[in-house]
């Protein structure tokens, strides 16, 4: 619907402003940089020609520059691989030099060892991002819960919008929340199509349908006022109750009623989406980096154990009395314990790109992931896997092409697609090569 694109626009224009840095007037008297000047005074000295070996001198220098300056084409590859290889002996230098210290420091004996359960993971964590919050990434708890302080934090500039995004964002019981959106809208509907009818200009809040079809769901109270309700005391069975009263007054403008009846009806939830967590590895962190946090699982880590142990105990029995139809159904049910994949691909020159996905994407989400960081992404590619054969089922999950947790692609260009001015030995967008420097 037309306002609820308008309100996530603005929001999104609004996010994109915050993280833009600080404005810079164009006419402004900010301070302009001075080029320095210089005055010579005097009268200019004769040149001296210069001896035969250093026209030379001269000339091999001239030689070299117009040598150097044909380059043209930087391999960004090369140049990332070597600075992060310097980095690492340099990390390894520091590191015997802190260990010759401390057993100087330290005469030898017995001392206390402890080992992480996952000392090098192939990714740190599953985090999450919400394009109206901003770019920041956090866990998927603490992003859902900036949604809902954002979203609240908008009642007061738009009460309408923000109350039906609350609704469907803040509650976790999808069915519970249907049910009151058809009550919100019957309340709604009852006064447009019977507006001289006082008795659907009131909902007592102590009936049956209120207390269990409204009152539990976040997001009702900012609606109901935004529809115009007010709350009153009035008589109620030789006594006095509290009603949501649709006032005469507001009868007049009966179309904002049914507009903000059709916002509640469109309104799709705000959830945190998934970010990529890219990384570029070398291949020789790529081999120890293997071990996956638990997030990746729907079961704990204690879980997975014992049912390894069962499965191993039993696989030679399965594998004789189970056919092909069920061996493949129960491959299924092993891939349900899965929530996340981690992507690799490994590009010809070593380099290896890396990504998270929910094993429910489409494998065409990991295309246009790769596409995003190459520096030809128009250019056609394959991925193939390690034991081959190319992946072409764009329009399947991970999990039913049983791409999880882990896999590893080898990307080759499509060589039928053929230009002069290509170069085939570069693949990743400097800006994507850059990573391996920030490490």
């Amino acid at each position: 619907m037309d306002i609820i694109k308008k309100f996530f626009d603005k929001k999104k224009a609004d996010a994109k402003f915050k993280v833009a840095g600080q404005g810079r007037s164009l006419t402004g008297g900010g301070s302009h940089r001075q080029l320095p000047s210089h005055s010579f005074q005097g009268v200019s000295q004769p040149r001296h020609i210069p001896t035969h070996d250093a026209q030379r001198a001269g000339a091999a220098a001239l030689a070299r520059m117009e040598q150097n300056s044909k380059k043209t084409d930087v391999n960004w590859s090369l140049q990332a691989i070597k600075a992060q290889a310097r980095r690492e002996l340099e990390a390894e230098q520091k590191a015997l030099e802190q260990m010759k210290i401390s057993k100087e420091s330290h005469p030898p004996g017995p001392k206390e060892v402890t080992l992480n359960s996952a000392p090098v993971l192939a990714v740190q964590g599953v985090y999450f991002f919400c394009p109206l919050l901003g770019p920041e990434v956090a866990t998927y708890d603490e992003i859902k819960k900036q949604i809902k302080e954002f979203l609240y934090s908008q009642v007061e500039e738009d009460r309408g919008i923000s109350s039906c995004l609350i609704i469907h964002t803040c509650n976790k019981n999808k069915d519970k929340v249907n049910v009151c959106i058809e009550t919100l809208c019957k309340y709604i509907e009852n006064i447009v199509s019977n507006p001289t009818e006082e008795k659907f200009h009131k909902i007592r809040m102590s009936n049956k349908a209120y207390q269990e079809r409204i009152l539990p769901v976040e997001g009702t109270k900012e609606f109901l006022e935004a529809a115009g309700f007010v709350t009153q005391e009035l008589p109620f069975n030789d006594t006095t109750d509290t009603f949501w009263v649709f006032p005469e007054e507001k009868l007049d403008d009966l179309a904002s009623l049914e507009q903000l009846r059709d916002a509640l009806i469109s309104a799709e939830p705000l959830r945190p989406q998934l970010d990529r967590s890219l990384t570029v590895l070398l291949p020789t962190e790529a081999a120890v980096q293997v071990d996956l946090p638990a997030e990746f699982f729907n079961m704990t880590a204690e879980e997975l154990k014992r049912e390894m142990h069962e499965r191993e105990t039993a696989v030679e029995r399965s594998q004789m009395l189970q056919t092909k139809a069920m061996r493949e159904r129960q491959e299924m049910r092993e891939m349900r314990k899965y929530r996340f994949s981690l992507i690799r691909v490994r590009f010809p020159d070593g380099l290896i790109l890396q990504g998270t996905f929910g094993v429910h994407e489409k494998f065409a989400e990991v295309i246009k992931f790769i596409r995003e960081n190459l520096v030809n992404d128009w250019r056609p590619f394959f991925l193939n896997l390690s034991g081959g054969g190319k992946v072409t089922e764009e329009d399947q999950s991970l999990v039913e092409l049983r791409f999880v947790p882990a896999v590893v692609f080898n990307f080759t260009w499509d060589l039928s697609v053929q230009d002069p001015n290509l170069d085939d030995t570069v693949f990743l967008k400097p800006e994507t090569l850059m990573l391996l420097q920030s490490k």
